[in-house]
């Protein structure tokens, strides 16, 4: 069993990523998480908006081998405008770095986000003042 790590972002990021949600609502978007790493804690710090991302009905996609060589970046989350926060097999498969933060329709609040490691074990979300 593998040890437990969470994850910390401020509450202000959160907002910025439903914001987003919100406005391509009911495509799905996708955005990079940038962070690091601390022993039992991954803290996300920023978003960054993946070059030529395709937004759709039902799918977000980023072309990887478009993207810079960025060790500071931990993750991705994406909607899914169904509201549903489990991640799919296609979201496995296309995982990247450490954490897959998956946030869900209404966009409104802590019980619309869940983050994921890569072997599927929901980890524990910490929302800071900020």
């Amino acid at each position: 069993m593998s040890k437990t790590v969470a994850v910390s972002m401020s509450w202000a990021l959160l907002e910025a990523i439903f914001e987003g949600a919100r406005r391509l609502y009911p495509r799905e978007t996708i955005l990079l998480l940038r962070g690091k790493k601390r022993k039992d804690l991954i803290l996300i710090e920023e978003l960054v908006v993946p070059p030529l991302a395709t937004y759709g009905n039902g799918f977000a996609n980023l072309p990887l081998h478009m993207l810079p060589i960025d060790f500071s970046i931990i993750g991705t989350v994406h909607s899914h405008p169904s509201g549903n926060l489990e991640p799919s097999d296609v979201d496995f498969n296309h995982f990247f770095g450490r954490i897959l933060m998956i946030v869900g329709y209404p966009f409104t609040g802590a019980e619309n986000i869940a983050v994921y490691n890569s072997k599927g074990e929901k980890l524990p979300l910490q929302l800071t003042e900020g």
